[in-house]
């Protein structure tokens, strides 16, 4: 079965269509599918629910599908440095879902595992449990959360094989894994795809298992907030 595929359109010709959820890794402006959300984009695809623990900022990652108005829900934890969110969110265009950044990693492994439901301390008392099952267990009140089944993931990941055997780098594994299990359908892209074979068995992060499709590109290297110590004077 054919899994590296030449460009990031090619990779995801047939899977896109109109309202469909799909999850996204990255977190901030780490391990971020820069290229797939850019063939998104240029798809014209709308009314996208996208689960992502962030969206970018105005000009980079989920932040360019908002820019079209692409992207009809957004169920995520952190919304911070992206006025485009923060201004469709209160004129009312953009529906939120907020989930705590723990339940939303563990909705995406609950979905990636077939677990439709789990119990959560996480967000009991709170805004966050309103209209949510509550479930007493030794005295203890959680809340009821659902697994995340996604129509598509997509990944960012620093290496891979030809069978869709991934390695991260450092905090690029952030989302990225528990987004690739949840979706029907996988598509990674990746900054080198090595040989079959050799990757040590001991470094793969994500078996091919999960994997789909795969494309190598080019990645610009963001970073989101830049802090510098004043120079001293000589």
């Amino acid at each position: 079965m054919k899994k590296v595929y030449g460009s990031a359109a090619e990779a995801l010709d047939g899977l896109l269509q109109d309202g469909m959820m799909i999850a996204a890794g990255g977190f901030g402006l780490c391990g971020i599918p820069e290229l797939l959300l850019q063939a998104i984009k240029e798809s014209g695809v709308k009314d996208l629910t996208f689960a992502s623990n962030n969206a970018g900022v105005d000009d980079f990652g989920i932040g360019i599908l908002l820019q079209t108005k692409q992207v009809k829900k957004m169920i995520s934890s952190y919304v911070g440095e992206n006025a485009e969110f923060m201004r469709q969110y209160l004129s009312g265009e953009l529906e939120l879902e907020f989930n705590p950044q723990g339940t939303l990693a563990e909705r995406m492994r609950a979905g990636g595992a077939g677990i439709p439901g789990f119990y959560t301390k996480t967000g009991v008392g709170t805004v966050i449990a309103e209209g949510k099952d509550h479930k007493d267990f030794n005295g203890e009140t959680y809340i009821m959360e659902e697994g995340i089944f996604a129509d598509l993931a997509i990944v960012k990941a620093w290496k891979a094989d030809e069978t869709g055997n991934l390695v991260f780098r450092k905090t690029a594994r952030n989302f990225n894994a528990p987004a690739a299990t949840c979706g029907k359908i996988c598509v990674v892209e990746v900054e080198e795809i090595v040989p079959t074979g050799s990757l040590d068995p001991d470094t793969i992060h994500l078996p091919g298992i999960y994997v789909h499709r795969i494309i190598k590109g080019d990645h610009e290297k963001r970073i989101e907030q830049r802090t510098v110590r004043k120079r001293e004077e000589a």
